[in-house]
Order: C-alpha cells, then sequence, then structure tokens
C-alpha cells in the first residue's frame, strides 16, 4: 500500500470520468486521504461543476482541491484537447492542512487580495491555483514573500476559453473566480523545482542602463547592439532558435562566479527598438544585475528538466506536476513527455497534474509565474 495515488479517465461524460480517476487514485492508499487533487478538462462549465461535484462525493472528507484545464496530467500520461479527469490523492499523516479562497476588493485605486491564511511558524509549501482573468496572480505571486516570508508557492493557472469559463474547486465549492489552494504545515516533507526549459546563449553581462522593464545598454553598449552580436557569432541553427523566441535569463545569484543553465529567472524578449537600441523584456530589472540571453527548445527543455530532478535529495512518493500548455505536443512529440520524465525520475510515485495557463513556483527562493516551464512539488522521505 501506498501514500499517494494518482488516477486518469477519459471521456465526453465528465462525472463518470471524475469518479473514476478518484477512485483510481484512492485505491493504493494505506489510509483515507487527506488530501484530493482533482483537474478536469472539458468545454462545457455546467458540466465541470458536476465532475467537481461528484468528484468531492468521492473523495469523502478530504481536503478536495482543483480546477478547469485545457489537459490533465495522470497515470503516466498527459492529455490535451480531450475531455478528460485526472485525481491525485496524498495521506499525510501529522500535515496541517489549512484551505483558502482568495478574493479581490478595489479600495480607491488599488486592489486589496484577502482569504490568505495567517502564517504558521511550521508552514511548509503552499498549493495555489487562479483564475487568470479575474485574479492578479502574478503581482499576488511576485509580492508573496512579503505577506508570507519563505512560503514557496507552487501551482498554476487554471484554463478556459473566455473570462467567466474557468472553475475553481474547494471542499465541494465551486467558484468562478479568484483563487484556491492549500497551505501543508506540520510533519510534510516536500521539494519544490521549476524546470524552466531554456539554454544560455552568448556571455553574462550587467545591466549598465535601464527603465523599468526596458533595457537601454548591457556591458556599455546599447542592448539591441549586443543582442546582434551576440546572434550573429551563434551556429545557424541557433541563429533559427533565437528568431523563433529569444528569451533572457536574469541571474538569480550576483555573487556566482559562473552563471550556468538553471541559474537564472527566465523572461521573454518582447519588443526593440532600432532607433534607441533598446529591447522591452518581461519583467523589470535593475542597473548592475547580471543578465544573460536564452532560447528554448525541446532538447534543452527535456535536459534541463531531467538534470534538475537528478538533484533530488527526497526518496520521492507522489508529486504535483504543473506543466506549460506550450509543452505538450506544441514542444515534444506527445504530450506525455513530462509525465514520463517524473515517472522515469521516480519511479511508482503517484503523480497527478494539469496543463497550465501560466506555471508557479519559486527560483532561488521567490516566488515567480513562469512560462513554458514544469512546475513540481515532490513530496517522500529524505534519503
Amino acid at each position: 500500500m501506498a501514500r499517494f495515488g494518482d488516477g486518469l479517465a477519459l471521456g465526453p461524460d465528465l462525472a463518470s470520468a471524475a469518479r473514476s480517476a478518484v477512485e483510481q487514485a484512492l485505491a493504493p492508499l494505506d489510509a483515507a486521504p487527506d488530501l484530493v487533487c482533482v483537474f478536469v478538462a472539458g468545454d462545457d462549465p455546467d458540466e465541470l461543476e458536476d465532475a467537481a461535484r461528484v468528484a468531492a462525493q468521492a473523495a469523502g472528507p478530504a481536503v478536495l482541491l482543483g480546477c478547469s484545464a485545457g489537459g490533465v496530467i495522470g497515470a503516466g500520461r498527459g492529455v490535451e484537447e480531450s475531455s478528460a479527469v485526472s485525481a491525485w490523492a496524498a495521506v499525510l499523516p501529522g500535515a496541517r492542512l489549512e484551505p483558502f479562497r482568495l478574493e479581490t476588493l478595489r479600495a480607491e485605486d488599488r486592489l486589496i487580495v484577502v482569504g490568505m491564511p495567517e502564517g504558521q511558524e511550521d508552514d511548509v509549501v503552499g498549493v495555489l491555483l487562479a483564475d487568470p482573468y479575474s485574479f492578479p496572480v502574478d503581482a499576488f505571486v511576485e509580492r508573496s514573500g512579503e505577506a508570507m516570508p519563505g512560503l514557496p508557492l507552487v501551482g498554476g493557472m487554471a484554463d478556459g476559453p473566455v473570462r467567466g469559463s474557468v472553475r475553481l474547486f474547494l471542499n465541494g465549492e465551486i467558484h468562478d473566480s479568484g483563487a484556491v489552494g492549500v497551505v501543508l504545515g506540520g510533519e510534510v516533507t516536500a521539494a519544490t523545482v521549476v524546470s524552466q526549459g531554456a539554454r544560455p546563449i552568448g556571455p553574462d553581462m550587467v545591466v549598465t542602463r535601464a527603465e523599468d522593464n526596458v533595457l537601454y545598454e548591457l556591458a556599455g553598449t546599447p542592448a539591441l547592439d549586443k543582442l546582434e552580436q551576440i546572434v550573429l557569432g551563434l551556429p545557424e541553427e541557433e541563429q533559427e532558435l533565437a528568431a523563433r523566441g529569444l528569451l533572457i535569463g536574469v541571474a538569480m545569484d550576483e555573487y556566482a562566479e559562473e552563471h550556468e543553465h538553471g541559474d537564472f529567472l527566465v523572461r521573454g524578449v518582447v519588443g526593440a527598438d532600432t532607433d534607441s537600441g533598446a529591447i522591452a523584456i518581461g519583467d523589470v530589472v535593475e542597473i548592475g544585475r547580471t543578465v544573460r540571453f536564452q532560447v528554448r527548445d525541446s532538447g534543452a527543455a527535456e535536459h534541463d528538466l531531467a538534470a534538475l530532478l537528478e538533484r533530488f535529495d527526497l526518496h520521492v512518493e507522489g508529486a504535483l506536476l504543473f506543466s506549460c500548455n506550450g509543452r505538450g505536443r506544441a514542444m515534444f512529440p506527445d504530450s506525455d513527455h513530462d509525465a514520463k520524465i517524473l515517472q522515469q525520475a521516480f519511479g511508482a510515485a503517484g503523480v497527478g497534474g494539469f496543463f497550465a495557463a501560466g506555471e508557479i513556483g519559486p527560483v532561488a527562493g521567490r516566488n515567480h509565474v513562469h512560462g513554458f516551464t514544469a512546475s513540481i512539488l515532490a513530496f517522500g522521505a529524505t534519503r
């Protein structure tokens, strides 16, 4: 018997699929679960809600957390663009679980997020699922360290085709806005990893002139000129990768002698101005920070994820996987890629999750919202 289990069921009858997936996840457990996560891929909000209710019934008194998704992960597989339900269940003896629902209130010219439980000394990790249409997830996550010092957040943005179509599930209740989650504390052994799937190109550079998210100079040279120098010096195949989608990494440890693969917070290059020689990126970078351009491809993404999983100092028994909806068939030959990599690394561990519209996870001790990443929360025992 085990402490973690996962299940996957496909078919147009989402309610039946939800019952089957939860029953599969519960089957190997050696006790009643403390936490059950359910992710539902479907187009009809009413059917999503029916599936959530059935899942809550099947889960019993456990804390139930989940959301709608464009694709789901379970039973060693990933499923995209099909009606499907994945479930994941965990027995967490000695753990303290605090479920929460976040809402936003407008106060004059700003939004206030309410609903986060008060932090406890033995908090270990928080799982967060958010509606990207109604909840300021980027601002909340980036500033979470101020309100919840030291608490890693892992999760993803729920998926839906239009505003109002997303559904969030929490303990039998269904919400169409905001965010839901659970804080795990007490006797919980867990580790997080974020695989950004990018490969550095060119040298490290110090930002010598910048304003907000616009970089004017890198290493004393106009940023666009520096970029062109680097790209023209690359092999032809890497020039093609850069042309398809250039990225930039911001070094997380300014004191490291060298910055290599995995040492950066990766953000997109979103624009350039030939007149000023400036480039705009998807984050604010201060003068004096070290940056390095990056490219992304399937090979880099596969190597990065496998390499990061090798660093785990846990004997992993179960894991939640939040994989970008651009990492399935859009990046790899099939939808199973990330699930298979975890299966190879963790063996028979129960792994469940979904393809997210944005992933949440810590890099270098700070919580961030990412794109094209795999964000993982693993449970087990210290080796």
